[in-house]
């Protein structure tokens, strides 16, 4: 709970008086995290999608759901309501108890981490960036995974507004590539 503790005694301040808030309650805040694998091959190879679901839901400390396809693609030979993907979404204690793993352990253990881009807000106020491997997260372990594969990770916040989110997540500790600041 230490970045949740993080976020109420400096993080919050900072935001408050950097953007100039009026009403406190409009203070820029983490409300989830949603982390998903997309899997083709999941329709055919049952074994397969069990595997990265056991695996995601290790890493988040949450167990993922299996998601299926809501409509039939005859060009990818996919029907309606076939297995697709895994996902899960952490709000509270267990968003904060990730994020800080992802921060702290997970991402230096990148081969030439440079910093997360800084281009992945989609105008709203939320960042989504992928990772290609599951074996940078200390839970995993090599023996156990059947097939090598990245996840999403989108991070949902209460604000509308690019720079504040941006703002937010750089104050938490997310590391940003350097360049050119966003918004």
């Amino acid at each position: 709970m230490a970045l949740k503790q993080h976020y109420l005694q400096n993080v919050k301040d900072k935001l408050v008086s950097e953007f100039d808030i009026k009403n406190v309650m409009l203070t820029p805040k983490l409300e989830k995290i949603t982390i998903s694998v997309g899997c083709g091959e999941g329709s055919k190879d049952a074994k397969l999608l069990q595997n990265i679901a056991d695996t995601i839901s290790m890493i988040a400390g949450q167990k993922a759901v299996i998601t299926k396809a809501k409509k039939s693609v005859s060009g990818f030979k996919l029907r309606e309501g076939m297995n697709v993907g895994v996902k899960v979404t952490l709000r509270g204690a267990n968003m904060y108890n990730f994020l800080e793993k992802l921060i702290s352990l997970s991402l230096p253990k990148v081969k030439d981490f440079k910093g997360l881009s800084r281009t992945g807000f989609d105008g709203r106020g939320n960042y989504s960036f992928g990772l290609s491997e599951q074996l940078i997260f200390p839970e995993v372990k090599y023996d156990n995974i059947v097939k090598i594969h990245g996840m999403n990770i989108s991070i949902t916040t209460s604000t509308d507004n690019d720079k504040m989110a941006f703002r937010l997540l750089e104050l938490m500790g997310i590391p940003f590539a350097k360049g050119r600041a966003n918004g």
